[in-house]
């Protein structure tokens, strides 16, 4: 399997009223019970040129957001980088025509320390990060995820991090229920994914209803595309969890599991 989690706020961190934090609270014993010898986040939260993977010894993080408490500021995920990992997936993009960087010094942002915080509290399991190319399209993350779907295979637990919705800060909230934009939007990505109609996801500008609302910006919707593609050939999609922040901001998260 491969997974596609909204990360939503990084006040998920602390904030117990967040409904998602729960889902991810309980994510050993409800959704994903194997313990992988990997992790491997595909984070909204990097931004690059060309793909690029973090190869680092220790998981330094990256506090990167403004005007939250304090004590967040002071939190910490001491787990162990994956420098394996990271050139295993340097060579897997390289073989399938993609050019792939390195970073030895980047620690981990926000899109992948706040939900493995909860998720895998004991921070025990090696992690590294791949980056986004939000100038391109959803084809080519989809692509790049299938050069990956081999890590499936070797224990590697592969997560693309972003939000399922995710509009822009001064988006009105809604205060009674979900904004029927977002919903329209959340509702034709469930029903696109689940019927394995991946190919309208790949060309989401295209077919889908308020997506410039539901992501004026692409980086926290391509994570989406890769966790497909690394799930291999006619895989299933599952919606594993669903909520809202605001009413516009969509926590839905998915399983995608290889026939």
């Amino acid at each position: 399997e491969t997974f596609y989690i909204s990360h939503g706020t990084p006040r998920m961190s602390i904030d117990e009223t967040i409904p998602a934090r729960r889902f991810l609270k309980d994510w050993k014993e409800k959704v994903y019970s194997k313990r992988p010898r990997a992790i491997l986040v595909i984070t909204a939260h990097w931004e690059t040129v060309v793909p690029t993977v973090n190869a680092i010894d220790n998981c330094d993080l990256i506090y990167d957001f403004g005007g939250f408490p304090a004590r967040m500021y002071q939190l910490k995920y001491p787990a162990p980088g994956a420098p394996d990992l990271a050139k295993k997936v340097q060579e897997l993009v390289a073989a399938a025509g993609f050019e792939c960087a390195i970073d030895k010094k980047r620690g981990l942002d926000h899109g992948s320390w706040v939900p493995l915080l909860l998720m895998y509290p004991e921070a025990n399991i090696p992690v590294c990060q791949l980056s986004v190319q939000p100038h391109l399209d959803g084809t080519h993350h989809y692509n790049m995820g299938r050069a990956l779907s081999p890590l499936k295979e070797e224990g590697v637990l592969v997560i693309g991090s972003g939000s399922a919705v995710h509009p822009a800060n001064n988006t009105p909230h809604c205060v009674d229920g979900v904004a029927p934009w977002a919903a329209e939007f959340d509702n034709w990505l469930e029903e696109a994914l689940t019927d394995a109609r991946y190919e309208d996801v790949n060309n989401y500008t295209k077919k889908a209803p308020n997506w410039k609302i539901a992501h004026p910006w692409p980086e926290h919707f391509y994570p989406l595309h890769v966790a497909i593609g690394a799930a291999g050939e006619n895989s299933k999609a599952e919606l594993i969890h669903r909520s809202w922040d605001h009413g516009t901001l969509g926590y839905a998260s998915y399983k995608f599991t290889s026939s």
